[in-house]
């Protein structure tokens, strides 16, 4: 059959007309985001965010066994309060005032493991608890290790409530020394995570593409888990408590959608104490915490290297607002496991101060993750004093081993607005793209930065525009 070049002609013409309608509207999609004034978008993403809500039950632990005295295990007795609640269809798992000591908590559909005032769960430090091992992640990449100590997988509807405390009793004899470092415990010779059966055997099965099932660690090994991990979760409430002493990241939702983080202490000094590291996760709210953390306050994540393009989850739409950040590596982190992407970002409203405190809003990132970070909004915060950098951008990110590949990240659309600083430490700005790709867009207006010992360090970035900004009382032009 012989084709008609006139027959087609008008098919041709419509799907060209598709076609620039379509790229069209995703730039137009694009420019939205990037000019809404007031956080419109912020607020769009919170209206859309779905609170959990659970029935007017209560499942008091301790008329299933619990016993307060802080050395009864009591994990049985949990778990038996959590499936009954469960199977009645949901509603709260009360924990009274007093000291429960407990193995892992696993949390069904449902269900709100509520902490009343005085209440003090303790995180047994017997690690045969912790097994068998469970679907998890460790620093962007998936395996199956040591149950995190407050643990729900692909459920709906769930929370942690109350004015009580989650205590995960980590410290200079447990799970600490196990990151290596002499300060956390670690002693020469003992096993430690840099060892070539843990980081560098999974590093090796994630550049294999080896399924997450036969990367079993766990037993044997020494890498930490998670405090609380809501791994591929859809409505999810974290409200009121305090975590302290935990092992490795505090807060992990991955691959969960629809999270709310509202009123929580996060006080824990540990090694990679990160706050809350939303992973994977679309629609996220933090609002009205504190954060006085061994490392990021807040790092937004998306996957390791090869495992993140796999996965290609990107992390949106975050809001954060209303909290204090103390101690910690950063304010408001994207990176570095940050594979897959993070977009749409919106900060406001925070306090940031502390001598320990090292850079207040960053990006840190590299040519082995790659990835991509666009439109991050900072507006009304006030910083007293950093370490390092009020705003860092980082493309050569590294703390061990080569950090160079093929992968050249892309950063776009940063705005900084109504920012003061105290004492800005060593740089006022400081960013570093690469020559291959140059950050783009960065816009900084109504900010005074004083006492930094640099005003600035940009390399490799496009013009960035400043309006009404000071550094060190002077005014400073586009650059």
């Amino acid at each position: 059959m012989k084709l008609n070049y006139h027959n087609l002609r008008p098919l041709i013409l419509l799907f060209i007309i598709l076609l620039a309608s379509c790229k069209a509207e995703k730039k137009k999609q694009e420019e939205e985001v990037v000019s809404l004034d007031n956080f419109a978008k912020a607020d769009s993403i919170i209206a859309s965010i779905t609170l959990p809500t659970f029935p007017d039950k209560t499942f008091d632990i301790t008329e299933f066994g619990a016993v307060n005295d802080g050395s009864t295990n009591n994990t049985d007795a949990i778990k038996k309060a959590i499936e009954a609640c469960n199977q009645a269809g949901g509603g709260k798992v009360l924990v009274p005032s007093g000291k429960y000591l407990t193995g892992p908590i696993h949390l069904l559909d449902n269900v709100n493991l509520h902490l009343s005032e005085g209440a003090e769960v303790l995180f047994s430090t017997d690690k045969s608890l912790y097994l068998p091992a469970v679907h998890t992640s460790y620093e962007g990449v998936e395996l199956m290790n040591y149950s995190p100590l407050v643990y729900a997988y692909k459920k709906r509807n769930i929370a942690v409530t109350g004015k009580g405390t989650f205590n995960g009793q980590a410290n200079e004899s447990n799970w600490w020394p196990w990151c290596g470092a002499e300060r956390y415990g670690h002693k020469k010779g003992e096993a430690q995570q840099r060892d070539d059966h843990n980081l560098p055997r999974l590093r090796k099965m994630n550049e294999d593409a080896v399924p997450y099932q036969d990367r079993v660690f766990g037993e044997g090994h020494q890498l930490r888990p998670a405090f609380f991990q809501p791994f591929g979760c859809e409505n999810v409430l974290i409200q009121g408590v305090t975590f302290t002493n935990a092992p490795f990241w505090v807060m992990h939702p991955i691959k969960s959608t629809n999270v709310t983080v509202d009123g929580v202490t996060v006080s824990s000094h540990g090694p990679n104490n990160d706050g809350c590291d939303p992973e994977y996760s679309k629609n996220v709210h933090i609002k009205n915490c504190i954060f006085d953390t061994g490392d990021d306050c807040i790092a937004i994540k998306s996957g390791r290297n090869d495992e993140g393009r796999r996965v290609n989850i990107p992390s949106e739409n975050i809001v954060v607002e209303d909290c204090q950040m103390k101690d910690g590596h950063g304010g408001v982190v994207m990176g570095s496991e940050i594979s897959a992407g993070v977009r749409n970002v919106f900060v406001r409203n925070c306090q940031m101060d502390s001598p320990e405190l090292d850079r207040a809003i960053r990006i840190k990132t590299n040519t082995l993750r790659g990835g991509f970070v666009e439109n991050i909004f900072v507006k009304d915060i006030k910083v007293g004093q950093v370490k390092e950098a009020v705003l860092k951008i980082n493309t050569y990110y590294g703390i061990y081993d080569n950090q160079e590949g093929e992968h050249i990240p892309t950063i776009q659309n940063i705005h900084l607005e109504n920012i003061t600083v105290e004492k800005g430490g060593k740089y006022g700005i400081l960013v570093q793209g690469r020559e291959e790709r140059p950050v783009k867009n960065i816009t900084l207006k109504n900010i005074e930065i004083k006492g930094a010992e640099n005003p600035m360090l940009v390399e490799n970035s496009e013009l960035i525009g400043f309006e009404n900004v000071l550094i060190n009382g002077e005014k400073i032009n586009a650059q």
